[in-house]
């Protein structure tokens, strides 16, 4: 990183990704009753687009930009990220739709641990002692936070007993750190297709030509795979999205916002650190869930959510 480049920059820029992401999901969830889950997905995309192309264009208008290539290694990296955060979003919404908004989104913070998991079992990178402990940490949030609920059973069986018994509730914490697990190879290819395009000029100045080129190129990307996707299976919820315009531009605005500073922060600092200060976004969306979808978060909850935020700041720093 150059001099030019203040060293707390990457945390503005987080710190402001984490929040517009919590408002885009929030936003997204709110959808989901209108379009669906997949439909509530394919709004960031479709309508965060036009936004990004407009951060494209004012950069192109006021920046003297340097000679690049897009080679196929950035197409590669490029697409494995934009197809993982497609799955990551879709996954995500479903899971909201099962448990509270800040439950789900701390289950995703799972994200940094998975990596490294992923990294042992692939990689066959050696994970640490204190790693291994905070994975065990993490897990016991997960659990916790997906511990049987009471349910009334004269409801679930109709004999009007009135006794209450309980069912395990795992299934969509489940899905949520699924959800986490593609986020993560998706900041890793976004990370990897900035990298590959700056090239040379890795950490210098112009850093968010490379941000603002790359967001760009994966949401066009993301939008025509899905389009195309919809046009050949689904035209009626193409239709649907469309019409649902006014809203849905909104969460693409904070889509793409969000996007912007994550894709600024990826281009000046590591994705480890990036996602480690994103844990701010667990407590945004402590915020949006009791104010505006007035959802309480029980005891247990609150445990599995503070073990989780631990696991993951121990195995960063391990």
């Amino acid at each position: 990183m150059l001099d030019s480049i203040p060293p707390w920059l990457w945390i503005v820029f987080t710190v402001a990704a984490a929040g517009a992401q919590v408002a885009r999901n929030a936003m997204q969830r709110g959808l989901t009753a209108e379009l669906g889950t997949a439909g509530a997905a394919h709004v960031r995309f479709i309508f965060g687009l036009p936004f990004a192309l407009v951060f494209l264009a004012v950069t192109w208008a006021v920046t003297e930009w340097p000679a690049m290539q897009l080679d196929w290694k950035f197409l590669y990296w490029l697409a494995f990220g934009a197809v993982s955060q497609i799955l990551a979003t879709a996954w995500m919404l479903n899971a909201m739709q099962q448990r509270s908004f800040v439950v789900t989104t701390a289950a995703i913070k799972t994200e940094p641990i998975q990596v490294a998991v992923f990294g042992a079992i692939i990689l066959s990178e050696r994970i640490g002692l204190v790693a291994m402990l905070a994975v065990v940490i993490a897990t016991l949030g997960v659990v916790l936070m997906s511990w049987p609920r009471k349910v009334d059973s004269s409801n679930a069986s109709g004999n009007g007993s009135g006794s209450s018994n309980t069912r395990p509730d795992i299934r969509p914490i489940m899905v949520g750190v699924a959800a986490g697990g593609m986020f993560a190879f998706s900041a890793v290819g976004f990370r990897g297709a900035i990298l590959s395009v700056a090239g040379e000029n890795l950490g210098g100045s112009t850093f968010y030509i490379y941000a603002t080129l790359t967001l760009a190129c994966g949401l066009l990307l993301q939008s025509t795979l899905i389009v195309v996707f919809l046009l050949l299976s689904d035209r009626a919820k193409l239709r649907a999205i469309l019409a649902a315009w006014r809203p849905s531009v909104l969460a693409g605005l904070a889509g793409a916002t969000a996007s912007q500073f994550w894709f600024l922060a990826f281009a000046i600092e590591s994705v480890a650190r990036v996602r480690t200060l994103a844990l701010v976004e667990v407590l945004f969306a402590q915020i949006i869930s009791r104010r505006i979808f007035s959802q309480s978060t029980s005891k247990l909850e609150g445990a599995g959510i503070a073990l989780i935020v631990i696991g993951v700041i121990v195995l960063l720093n391990s």
